[in-house]
């Protein structure tokens, strides 16, 4: 498998990993949705433990206001960072 496809792979995975801990495995609550954030983007994100910054962020991720993040929502999120990411990396060379 190519490293493209693990990283897909890796992404799906991550979703479900906290996905499938409270309700519809196919959406994050905002309990998931602050785990995933603390523990997997906590470098990028800083601190998942300001209540007030997490209902901000959820509040933005939840485009559809059903007050969860479904998969596209999800992406959504992820690319936005691949994004931000690529243009630090392009900024320094």
């Amino acid at each position: 498998m190519s490293d493209l496809q693990q990283a897909i792979c890796l992404l799906v995975a991550t979703f479900h990993k906290y996905s499938d801990k409270e309700g519809d495995p196919n959406s994050l609550t905002k309990g998931e949705v602050k785990e995933l954030l603390k523990n997997e983007l906590g470098d990028i994100l800083g601190k998942a433990s300001d209540k007030a910054a997490v209902d901000k962020f959820f509040s933005e991720l939840d485009l559809n206001k059903d007050n969860t993040v479904d998969f596209k929502e999800y992406a959504t999120l992820v690319i936005s960072i691949i994004m931000l990411t690529n243009q630090l990396l392009t900024c320094n060379k």
